[in-house]
């Protein structure tokens, strides 16, 4: 749901890659259904570059914590934020007016952030229980899809330890810009790793997941030892290929529809992997030396052979 233009309309940000998250927003988006004056309208952050350009800058920030923005761009977060939303919700609105008594909101947001220290482990627990009826699609996948999903693995992996490979080198040089780049979109990279693996059990995953992991770590550490500019030319170039190759199996789902859920899985990990694209292309620059142009065509026609090979072992 987009942002509406009313004045009085509140922004919910929330991490839809969340199952704790999911849950609770399910519930709030259907209470504020039935009020439709409670001029409340949702954002799912984790939807990368779906979830729009405004809020792609501090998506980490707002990953964190829970968000809601007012209609004049200024945010709330924490327990502000809930406090805000309840006001909105019927039924809620008697805890948001007990948040405002004095001392209230600090309490609420003490809390709020013990919570956060356990988020970790209730996501853990929370995915196990999901990943129970998800894994039960994984017999629905014909041999087409179980490739597809091989391959998926294999490429997820080797983008995980890409960016191990960019932290390494960063830390080593003391490059603070490099490290946030690299642990950003390792944390994408680690979720979408965890979002495959519940549809393809380890017996169905590629036999070569150890040359994929240093293959993948090379491919960041080298460009790193040459510098930023090396690292986001490669990374532009693998975030395009690995672009194609879920545009290929989002079509051919499209024509051929398979197990319920998976369809939405691709278009969210392609739609992080063109944010990562898009934002590594802008920090590259428009033009190219030829000696990162032919290590680009290398790790791009390498990531080709390694999905053929990884959809067959």
């Amino acid at each position: 749901m987009k942002p509406q233009t009313d004045p009085d309309t509140l922004t919910v940000l929330y991490d839809g890659g969340c199952p704790l998250c999911r849950r609770e927003i399910s519930h709030v988006q259907g209470l504020a259904q039935a009020r439709p004056d409670s001029a409340l309208c949702f954002v799912d952050i984790s939807a990368g570059a779906e979830a729009g350009p405004a809020f792609a800058a501090d998506r980490a920030a707002l990953l964190a914590r829970f968000h809601v923005q007012r209609a004049d761009g200024s945010r709330l977060d924490g327990a502000a934020a809930f406090v805000a939303m309840w006001a909105r919700l019927p039924g809620w609105r008697w805890l948001a007016r007990l948040a405002r008594l004095p001392g209230m909101l600090v309490l609420l947001e003490w809390v709020y952030r013990g919570f956060l220290r356990l988020r970790p482990l209730l996501q853990v627990l929370a995915r196990r229980w999901d990943g129970q009826a998800t894994a039960k699609g994984t017999l629905e996948l014909d041999k087409h899809l179980e490739r597809e999903l091989r391959s998926d693995h294999a490429g997820e992996t080797g983008a995980v330890f890409i960016y191990h490979g960019i932290t390494a080198v960063a830390r080593w040089r003391g490059d603070a810009e490099l490290l946030a780049f690299a642990q950003q979109h390792g944390r994408t990279e680690a979720e979408h790793l965890r979002l495959v693996e519940l549809w393809l059990p380890p017996e169905k995953r590629s036999r070569l997941l150890g040359p994929w992991r240093l293959a993948g770590w090379l491919t960041g550490a080298l460009p790193a030892l040459a510098g930023r500019r090396a690292v986001y030319g490669t990374i532009a170039a693998v975030e395009t290929f690995v672009d194609q190759h879920y545009q290929q199996q989002i079509d051919h789902l499209q024509r051929h529809p398979g197990p319920e859920g998976l369809l939405p899985l691709l278009v969210q990990c392609q739609a992080d992997e063109r944010h990562h694209r898009d934002e590594a292309a802008a920090l590259a620059g428009p033009r190219t030396p030829w000696v990162l142009r032919a290590w680009c065509a290398v790790v791009g026609a390498g990531s080709a052979g390694a999905v053929v090979l990884a959809r067959r072992l």
